[in-house]
């Protein structure tokens, strides 16, 4: 059998072609092959420095999921998670979309079952469900509206004060959305690994000897982290306040993959990351499962079209109706 037919039939359980390659120099293969196929490389600002260089567009889930929307490539490649990219397949059904290792998913979105979550929704009747965009299609399929961390509030503010809301599947980001809006939002029990890595007690030790850093954070972050916080905002909100910022000193608390983009930004600038609980080599907090793409991944993936995302016809249909009433009231 050949090494290339063996590695489809692994595909499913490796996650991606496990295929042995030598003397290639990936970056401009990507190039060359995204030029023959007309594909479009979407990349998360938490993807690795080398991924995002060489990225046709980088961005949070909002943006990216806007772009994917508008694309005219006949290929994308998401380098993200898996639910990126099956939003990605979702919005566009007839084009092929990759995605470099199947295993690449979310912490967040399995924290949301289906099963369980269609029974939470049972139990509260006549609620409208918001449902944060790191998810799987069938919970999405489960919802009336999609959102990011860019637009939450926006979409949260366009349902009526009366209206009861079930928000899902991120319990931390559904407390920051109650306390902003004032609204008492019935929350799923989730969270992401990611944001609940940070150390308070490191943390306080850090802006402590830099005391004129300011601590900025996601809201997906733990509560007593975000009082702490001067500022709070989603992966682009984050970017832009720095960029925009008089001060020259910041201690961020999201996934550490932000900090190429904003030191890239902000060169004259000062970029700590905020410190994890779990000693480790960057002393930050990481997505495992953002980090699993790599150059060799995404070669392949590009070069034998695979491994490629598919969503079930009926799903889909389902889970675009609220991913585009966020779109639409994103504009």
């Amino acid at each position: 059998m050949k090494l290339i037919e063996l590695a489809k039939q692994n595909i499913q359980t490796k996650g991606y072609l496990d295929i042995e390659t030598s003397g290639i120099d990936y970056i401009t293969e990507i190039q060359k092959l995204k030029k023959e196929k007309n594909a479009i490389l979407l990349a998360h600002y938490y993807q690795i420095d080398e991924i995002q260089k060489i990225a046709d567009f980088v961005g949070d889930s909002l943006a990216l999921a806007q772009k994917a929307a508008k694309t005219d490539a006949d290929i994308i490649i998401f380098a993200g998670v898996h639910f990126m990219a099956e939003t990605a397949k979702i919005l566009n059904p007839t084009k092929k979309v990759l995605l470099p290792d199947l295993l690449a998913g979310c912490s967040l979105a399995d924290s949301c079952p289906p099963d369980k979550f269609s029974q939470f929704k049972k139990q509260h009747p006549n609620h409208v469900v918001i449902t944060y965009i790191n998810c799987s299609a069938e919970i999405k399929a489960l919802s009336d509206y999609v959102c990011t961390s860019s637009n939450a509030k926006k979409i949260v503010n366009s349902i009526p004060k009366e209206q009861p809301i079930i928000f899902a599947p991120d319990k931390n980001l559904g407390a920051y959305l109650n306390k902003e809006t004032g609204r008492n939002m019935v929350l799923w029990e989730g969270s992401c690994l990611v944001h609940k890595a940070f150390s308070m007690e490191k943390l306080i030790k850090l802006h402590k000897e830099n005391l004129d850093a300011e601590i900025i954070a996601h809201p997906e972050s733990e509560d007593h982290l975000l009082q702490v916080a001067s500022y709070i905002g989603s992966t682009a909100g984050l970017l832009d306040y720095v960029k925009n910022s008089n001060r020259t000193k910041f201690i961020v608390a999201t996934e550490a993959g932000i900090l190429y983009q904003m030191t890239r930004e902000n060169p004259d600038k000062e970029i700590i990351p905020a410190p994890a609980k779990e000693d480790n080599t960057c002393a930050c907090s990481e997505c495992a499962y953002m980090k699993l793409n790599t150059l060799k991944k995404l070669y392949l993936c590009i070069k034998h079209e695979l491994p490629n995302i598919e969503v079930d016809t009926e799903l889909a249909k389902k889970a675009i109706v609220p991913i585009e009433r966020m779109l639409e009231l994103s504009k």
